[in-house]
């Protein structure tokens, strides 16, 4: 869940909680449904490095600290591209969401995540 204000914007995502699941990620997926997505989650809080290559889904890629606050939002990814895509800031999770999925339900850094899997309610 992602809380926006005082919205709640449920999505139903894959965790992606070991190296093979998160080096996997999202790539060669052609779809996905709007309120699906992918959560990953590392061990500790710290820079985040992700990239597109593989990946032909545009997407948000969204970073979140240890406490659950987003830090950073890279909105629009490019399908395909190697290029860095760079947290900013610590994060221990990150949420990949439809590309535009944030712009739309207004979703912005300072914004709360919550999840079973990350043990934040």
């Amino acid at each position: 869940m992602v809380r926006s204000g005082d919205r709640e914007h449920r999505f139903e995502v894959e965790v992606a909680a070991t190296d093979r699941e998160r080096a996997k990620g999202l790539m060669f997926r052609e779809e996905m449904a709007a309120d699906h997505g992918m959560l990953f989650i590392f061990e500790g809080e710290g820079d985040r490095y992700f990239w597109m290559k593989n990946t032909p889904l545009p997407l948000d890629i969204i970073y979140i600290s240890a406490a659950g606050r987003i830090v950073s939002i890279a909105a629009d990814t490019t399908p395909f591209s190697e290029e860095v895509v760079p947290s900013g800031a610590p994060a221990r999770y990150v949420l990949e969401l439809n590309a535009g999925t944030s712009a739309r339900l207004e979703i912005a850094p300072g914004d709360t995540v919550s999840s079973p899997s990350m043990a934040i309610d």
